[in-house]
């Protein structure tokens, strides 16, 4: 798995969309250089005036993107499918490679401490966890345990855990960091979606005339 280093020098002219939480973050490295647009509106709008202002601002388009990124959770699936959605639909004027990370991840590594939970909300009373060096869990809620952290802007339903800590979850700051920065964090990802701990079940359902219970 590449590291932001790496993507940068092969893919010189990089766009990034992270809309896992509710500050849109969408970053443009060109001629050396990144430039950041933030917004906190619904995904629907942000990401694509976040994305509008940094290319007219230099002078590029869609076409002269060498590589796209984008964050594929945990956080907002809503945001983040927007965000996928947009690059599929950019990707069959531009099919310029594509690469996913994990927003928790890029905390872990930021903050160092192997002791750590950082976590977001996962739904049905269980949180994302992910710690330094251990592959990303969904932990019930009962179950979880020690020291947590949670990133600025995420969204949750569940109820907090005590005691529970914020941290920032900004990326121009926490992407230049040489523990980000060098840091094996993407993949590639031709059909950009959201990540999802296993493949969603459904019922299947059966056509069947209603009948009065036996007596």
């Amino acid at each position: 798995m590449p590291s932001l280093r790496h993507l940068l020098a092969e893919h010189p002219t990089l766009l990034l969309i992270d809309s896992a939480s509710a500050r849109i973050q969408v970053g443009l490295w060109h001629n050396g250089t990144v430039a950041w647009q933030t917004s906190e509106t619904e995904a629907g709008s942000g990401v694509f005036a976040c994305t509008e202002l940094l290319l007219s601002s230099s002078g590029l388009r869609i076409g002269d993107l060498d590589a796209f990124v984008f964050c594929e959770g945990p956080g907002s699936v809503l945001g983040i499918r927007t965000a996928a959605v947009a690059l599929r639909t950019w990707r069959v004027v531009n099919p310029a490679p594509a690469y996913a990370y994990q927003s928790l991840a890029v905390v872990t590594l930021a903050l160092g401490n192997p002791a750590l939970n950082v976590i977001a909300d996962a739904r049905r009373d269980s949180w994302h966890v992910a710690r330094l060096g251990e592959p990303l869990r969904r932990v019930p809620t009962a179950e979880l345990s020690g020291e947590c952290v949670m990133p600025e802007h995420f969204r949750h339903w569940t109820p907090l855990p005590p005691a529970l800590a914020r941290t920032g979850y900004d990326l121009a700051t926490l992407l230049a960091l040489p523990a980000v920065l060098d840091a094996d964090l993407f993949h590639a990802s031709p059909e950009p979606d959201a990540f999802m701990h296993e493949a969603p079940s459904y019922a299947t359902w059966t056509p069947q005339v209603h009948q009065a219970p036996p007596r």
